[in-house]
């Protein structure tokens, strides 16, 4: 079984993953990937210097994924720069790790860009958590992100409703974490029946 995991910014998406592991599930976080596709003698590092000059750059010579994301959601041809790079090196590497495991697995891929990219033909099922936008921006802020930055970050994602309709199945995170558990414990269930 291969399901596709996604959501906005703030959905709790990252719960739902961390669930699933619990549950038995192996999730490849494309977030995950995408960090590690830019670490220092990766091809993602290369790149993104080329493209986006030194500035990108902290002082211990890592990019800085802040500034990074200052010049990429603000500006969509700037974002599609970037997202070129990283795309075809997230996607290479998910393959290796697919490949390496069992067929028995329940793999979860997570990917907060499912719609956006249509990637939902690649997997089984598709699973999108939604939450209150408002709710959404709370969390958010509560991690340390600044309104105009979320602001920015959600205008560049799909809406609920447009996941929504690519979706097998939908959680709604606007409740307690036992609400939450027991909606992702149905879904398993339904899975792996």
């Amino acid at each position: 079984m291969y399901l596709g995991l996604s959501g906005g910014i703030g959905s709790g998406k990252s719960t739902v993953a961390k669930i699933l592991t619990d549950l038995g599930a192996v999730v490849i976080d494309a977030d995950v990937i995408a960090r590690e596709v830019l670490e220092p003698g990766q091809i993602g590092y290369e790149n993104t210097i080329l493209a986006f000059g030194e500035s990108v750059l902290s002082e211990s010579g890592s990019i800085d994924r802040k500034k990074l994301a200052e010049l990429v959601f603000h500006n969509p041809d700037q974002l599609a720069k970037l997202e070129a790079i990283i795309h075809p090196a997230v996607i290479d590497r998910v393959a290796q790790i697919r490949e390496s495991l069992p067929d028995t697995s329940i793999v979860v891929y997570d990917t907060p860009l499912m719609f956006e990219k249509q990637l939902q033909g690649q997997f089984d099922k598709v699973l999108i958590v939604s939450a209150d936008i408002e709710l959404r921006r709370s969390r958010l802020l509560e991690r340390g992100l600044e309104l105009n930055d979320i602001n920015a970050r959600m205008a560049n994602q799909a809406t609920d409703e447009q996941r929504e309709s690519i979706a097998d199945f939908v959680i709604q995170n606007n409740g307690s974490p036992a609400q939450l558990q027991e909606q992702v414990a149905k879904v398993w269930q339904q899975i792996t029946a």
